[in-house]
């Protein structure tokens, strides 16, 4: 029989449908995981926030990622001490405030025989690596203790990677960063967070200008529900943009600033393939010398990322068939002992990275390093923005956005504790112990749903199984990853889920390893119907979209 576990339970409400005349401190612009972490740092810390994205949250580039939080090791090349510090210090934060998203995970460069160079440097960079990330042990999780580089021999490296290139192998060096297993819920992790704090939320609301008061200093947003099609005026003393790929065209809204744009638009795209290599994250650099990725992942291998100058409207924005074969060719001429063709493909991704601007030569060159804008010196008063963030130092650069905003606004605020304390969802202690606790207490249920329940909804899971087992359908196993129907449900009642990509690409994973096939597909269509009160036609057309979306891209 199921003990009763103590939840801790945040119910996602739209503001803007209930909205009146709320003055709030903040109006964050940007559900990416740069506006979530600042609309959860600023509410945590006394601040009344709203947060308005016009997608659905993690939508953009947000859900683009590599699925790493790492320290940049590459960095170090180009002497970005405080960069690579900043990163390794905010990788161990991540562990320990997000235990069941964030997991240490081996990562492994191959040497070979006419490199020498190479090796020498890379060993030295390994060794630096570890001293600036001298506090990684330091986890209340014994589980998320990463340990210190070590080399291993060519012999060792093929019995546990036997799908790497062997021609020239001379060994490899081994080192840790961190898994990010389903950005997605990361970042609704975050928004979670901020709405446990009292931060007011809304996804499909659009900003579409700014209102000012008669100084004028923005005073509020003008917004648009896309999903009830309304207009609405959302009153803020500040306004904070968190627009990622779109801060120029944010910035450039009403046509009041003096500024230049800020960033450029670099493109990344991600393939999925059939499982390749085993356990260990393998480094490759491609002939014009830019490193490329094979990451285990949900039992299947991801390869990425791409990193190219994009100039277009990023609301136009498409992972292209030239995109996919250009990263085939990195793949096949890098790691030279695998062959993945077109039709290997089991799902693709891509998106666009705000790099804040610089004299580097390409995008790949430019600098992680975020910046944080007081807009009044572009003729914006009543606004901040942030620039170039990334998922593992996302913490920090809320706090700092925080630390700026509480001075424009001359407010008193609380002292920063995201640091210190876990995420909604994520109160963990012990993440394998926890694992261990919840497969006996729900012992009616397959132990893969139930592991892979805890690792999206850290200790909400038990809810997800309540809905199950309400009705056997909703208990039904969809994929290998053993999740189920209640996962719909639970979506649509508590997470703000309004679409079937909603709800297969951010909600859950159902739809993050490609198609799971039409009977699937249907039987979702079916669950968020009955909730989202969907005629037949919307059902169809709903479908329809997501098949689009989860295509491979023929042009």
């Amino acid at each position: 029989m199921r003990k009763s576990i103590q939840l801790n339970f945040t119910v996602m409400k739209r503001f803007i449908e209930t909205y009146k005349d709320t003055l709030f401190d903040v109006i964050v612009i940007g559900g990416g995981i740069t506006g979530a972490a600042v609309a959860y740092e600023a509410a945590s810390r006394g601040l009344n926030t709203a947060l308005l994205e016009k997608g659905d949250f993690s939508s953009a580039t947000s859900s683009a990622t590599s699925k790493l939080i790492h320290g940049g090791l590459r960095y170090l090349a180009k002497g970005e001490f405080s960069l690579v510090r900043e990163s390794l210090r905010e990788r161990k934060i991540m562990e320990s405030i997000a235990p069941n998203f964030v997991y240490p995970i081996p990562v492994m460069i191959p040497f070979y025989k006419n490199s020498k160079l190479a090796k020498l440097k890379i060993k030295a960079g390994m060794v630096l690596y570890d001293l600036l990330s001298f506090d990684k042990q330091f986890v209340h999780d014994q589980s998320k203790k990463i340990p210190s580089h070590h080399s291993i021999r060519t012999s060792e490296i093929i019995k546990i990677e036997p799908g790497i290139k062997r021609e020239g192998l001379d060994g490899s060096v081994i080192y840790y960063d961190c898994l990010n297993l389903i950005p997605e819920r990361l970042t609704l992790a975050f928004i979670k967070s901020a709405v446990k704090h009292g931060a007011s939320v809304a996804n499909y609301s659009r900003v579409s200008g700014f209102i000012y008061d008669a100084t004028n200093r923005i005073s509020g947003v003008k917004v648009t529900d896309i999903i009830y099609n309304k207009h609405k005026t959302i009153r803020g003393s500040l306004v904070i943009n968190c627009t990622g790929p779109w801060t120029d065209i944010t910035l450039h809204m009403d046509k009041k600033s003096t500024s230049q744009p800020h960033i450029t638009r670099s493109e990344g795209i991600h393939i999925i393939t059939a499982k390749i290599n085993q356990s260990h994250v393998i480094v490759s650099m491609t002939p014009e010398g830019r490193h490329l990725f094979m990451i285990p992942w949900r039992d299947h291998t991801l390869f990425g990322t791409t990193d190219s100058e994009y100039s277009g409207d990023p609301d136009k924005y498409q992972v292209t068939k030239k995109s996919i074969s250009g990263l085939l060719s990195d793949i096949n001429n890098s790691f030279g002992n695998i062959t993945v063709k077109y039709r290997d493909i089991k799902h693709c991704y891509g998106g666009l990275r705000p790099l804040v601007e610089n004299s580097a030569g390409s995008t790949y060159e430019a600098s992680r390093k975020f910046e944080i804008l007081d807009n009044e010196k572009d003729g914006i008063k009543g606004m901040i923005t942030a620039e170039g963030g990334k998922y593992t130092t996302s913490r920090n650069l809320a706090e700092k956005v925080v630390n700026l905003a509480a001075r424009k606004l001359n407010i008193p605020v609380h002292k920063s504790k995201t640091a210190t304390q876990f995420l909604s969802v994520s109160e963990i202690p012990d993440i394998n112990e926890y694992l261990l606790n919840a497969k006996k207490e729900n012992s009616d249920f397959n132990e893969k749903t139930v592991e892979t329940l805890v690792k999206y909804y850290g200790n909400e899971f038990s809810d997800i199984l309540d809905i199950a087992r309400e009705n056997s359908l909703y208990a039904e196993k969809i994929n290998f990853d053993g999740e189920i129907l209640a996962q719909v449900i639970f979506a649509v009642r508590k997470e703000q889920a309004f679409n079937l990509d909603d709800i297969l690409l951010r909600r859950t994973g159902i739809g993050t390893l490609g198609n799971p096939g039409m009977q699937v597909l249907k039987n979702i269509a079916a669950c968020a119907g009955r909730e989202l009160n969907w005629t037949m036609q919307k059902r169809f057309n709903e479908i329809n979209k997501i098949l689009e979306l989860l295509q491979i891209p023929k042009k």
